[in-house]
């Protein structure tokens, strides 16, 4: 069989080293289980989360030629740290006859491989959560002493790399001077953008100016000393640039000619995304709302093909009842046994993991680096020529860098290894067992943990969930009161034949739960 190989790091913390790990362990599994690695793609830098990584792009777009049948990589978070893009691309790369195989899990090709990529899954991205909540106290802590929190620099601004804070850019604080004089002499906002394209003169970002990144300099409160983060302002907490005579004088202006603002809208989480089929055409289901003759919005699932007006005559079905149907079907399956099978199952997967050779590649460099580390210090300590110690100073801070970044890359693959404890994997299951049914965390882990599939009929439903079983149908009467449509109804869903048991060689919602582990079970373990 013909693979290739997809490697990712996510952030300059991690280097062409954590590359190097996740590619020889790749190479490893192909040997031992005769593939040909025909390709390799490689994202750097780039975050899992998002799914704008040039390389993954690339492999996506070149799995429609049929050249290979596989993509290997070191483990799934690699692949996608978010259930809708890894669901989404998986479909595509199935589509075009490719599988996804993760080298350091092992996972069987069998129906139990799919209960453990879907606990996998679901783990990973809790962790990826876990990460961004300890780099926002990251960024919190900073805030508080009006430190740079990271993302783009103002114009008119640079940063002191010694104290990490700002500092005005004497070059282009004139620019940001003469942008709001033209505004407050009566030039719009359209006449000042042509203004500085003409002239060459870029944004900090070093793109031209446009309107909305015009206004939004303008109402910049940095700009008359006053740093911002998360809503809270601190005056004097960096240099300013205008005054505030002119500064509100642009505000004046800007409020008049501001048009009224479109209504907002909240955002609708619809949790069967990527789930939820049309039975009679097979297209995906997805959200939209509809508002009713009283004003209010109600919310349902339509099939793709009805919107494209394909020849697909399915009725919409509305969103809360649906997907309390399906959140019912699941507490079903957190029976006592399918929990201890489940546990028993992911301590059976462990037992084909590989090393963790990423891991003990960042360890071993750690105390190679400490080594140096300690060899500086007793040179800069005997040293008493002042250029050479300057000259050792400077080799000691990069040594010190490197140390930070492979402490903190350790701790990350640390914290990915606890992911596999089948103690917290038992303990987060009889958590969803008690779980309240109306907590929308609660609800996502239910269905992304044991829900594969949903296929919606006129006349049934078929759940097909990821223990291998026979699915679950659901017949009758219950079909009329789903396609009422009358939001407000309260409809039951008793009558539901019970979920199917655990296979005992399952393995597949094992990836679902390692996927979807949610804080709130974490937070108590």
């Amino acid at each position: 069989m013909n693979v290739v190989i997809y490697a990712r790091f996510s952030s300059h913390s991690q280097t062409e080293q954590s590359i190097e790990g996740q590619l020889k362990v790749c190479y490893d599994y192909a040997a031992q289980h005769s593939y040909t690695v025909i390709a390799e793609y490689i994202d750097r830098a780039i975050s899992g989360k998002t799914d704008e990584r040039p390389q993954f792009q690339q492999m996506i777009d070149d799995s429609s030629r049929h050249l290979f049948e596989g993509v290997l990589v070191y483990q799934l978070d690699r692949f996608a740290r978010n259930r809708y893009d890894s669901a989404i691309y998986k479909k595509r790369l199935q589509k075009n006859g490719v599988r996804v195989f993760s080298a350091k899990e092992n996972i069987a090709d069998d129906p139990s491989g799919i209960l453990i990529e879907s606990v996998l899954e679901g783990m990973a991205e809790y962790y990826s959560a876990e990460l961004a909540v300890k780099i926002r106290r990251g960024m919190d802590l900073n805030g508080e002493k009006c430190l740079v929190t990271g993302g783009g620099t103002a114009l008119g601004f640079k940063v002191d790399k010694e104290t990490k804070k700002y500092v005005i850019d004497d070059e282009r604080a004139p620019v940001v001077r003469r942008i709001f004089e033209m505004y407050a002499d009566g030039a719009t906002v359209a006449d000042i953008c042509r203004y500085m394209n003409a002239h060459g003169i870029k944004t900090s970002q070093g793109n031209e100016f446009n309107k909305n990144s015009l206004r939004k300099m303008l109402t910049n409160k940095r700009y008359i000393g006053i740093y911002t983060y998360k809503g809270k302002e601190t005056p004097g907490g960096m240099p300013r640039i205008i005054d505030d005579d002119l500064f509100y004088r642009v505000q004046e202006k800007m409020q008049k000619n501001k048009k009224a603002p479109a209504r907002a809208r909240a955002k609708e989480e619809y949790l069967l995304t990527t789930k939820l089929f049309c039975g009679h055409c097979g297209e995906m289901m997805t959200g939209y709302g509809g508002t009713g003759k009283s004003g209010k919005v109600h919310h349902y699932y339509i099939c793709n093909g009805v919107k494209r007006k394909s020849g697909c005559h399915k009725k919409t079905v509305r969103k809360q009842y649906i997907e309390d149907l399906v959140i019912d079907v699941c507490r079903q399956m957190l029976t006592d046994e399918n929990i201890d099978q489940i546990v028993q199952g992911l301590k059976a997967a462990l037992e084909r993991q590989p090393k963790n050779t990423e891991l003990e590649a960042f360890r071993k460099e750690l105390k190679d680096v400490e080594r140096k580390r300690a060899n500086l210090l007793n040179a800069v300590m005997e040293c008493n020529i002042d250029l050479v110690r300057q000259s050792l100073y400077e080799q000691l801070e990069l040594i010190e860098q490197r140390r930070s970044e492979l402490e903190y890359s350790i701790s990350v693959e640390e914290k990915r290894n606890t992911q596999f404890s089948p103690e917290m994997i038992a303990f987060f299951l009889y958590e969803l067992k008690k779980g309240n049914a109306d907590d929308p965390v609660y609800r996502r882990a239910l269905i992304a943990t044991f829900i594969n599939k949903i296929f919606l009929y006129d006349d049934k439903i078929t759940v097909h969930v990821n223990t291998g079983g026979d699915p679950v149908e659901i017949t009758g009467e219950l079909m009329e009161e789903i396609e009422k449509s009358d939001a407000e109804a309260e409809c039951s869903f008793k009558g539901a034949s019970a979920p199917p048991r655990i296979d005992r060689s399952n393995d597949t919602l094992l990836r679902s739960i390692l996927l979807v582990r949610p804080a709130w079970a974490i937070t108590r373990w």
